[in-house]
């Protein structure tokens, strides 16, 4: 293993399992691969809606909860929201909430991104759904 490889490891064994599906989210779009596949291996999107031929917008079936800022007056009960929305332990909520902007909640429905934005916006956070 080249030393370049190595370091990146050491990097990657530091990354929260929050910033971790985050690093495999951006890879994926990056370069329009699928890491779900079984067997270790990345396959290539075919499927892209950029060589789908135009055809008619999809309408958005999933939705990231994207806790966008924390004032410094409402860490606290936001980090209990974040608590209660993503499950995480005290630490990894802490973490999440002292980085953002971030994405705390991929693949939501409509309804449960909209409610868990309403409670984190109620504890006085600023969030995006996306």
């Amino acid at each position: 293993m080249t030393e370049k490889i190595s370091t990146l490891i050491e990097e990657l064994k530091t990354l929260t399992l929050l910033e971790a599906a985050e690093l495999v989210k951006s890879i994926e779009e990056t370069f329009n691969v699928d890491a779900s596949t079984g067997g270790g291996v990345m396959m290539m999107n075919t499927n892209s809606s950029d060589t789908d031929g135009g055809g008619g917008e999809e309408e958005k079936t999933e939705f990231d909860v994207s806790l966008d800022e924390v004032p410094k007056d409402k860490k606290i009960p936001i980090l209990k929201v974040v608590r209660a929305v993503t499950e995480l332990g005290l630490k990894e909520a802490k973490e999440v909430v002292e980085n953002t902007p971030k994405v705390i909640k991929e693949g939501l429905t409509k309804a449960a991104a909209e409610e868990a934005k309403k409670s984190l916006e109620e504890a006085g956070a600023i969030v995006t759904l996306k």
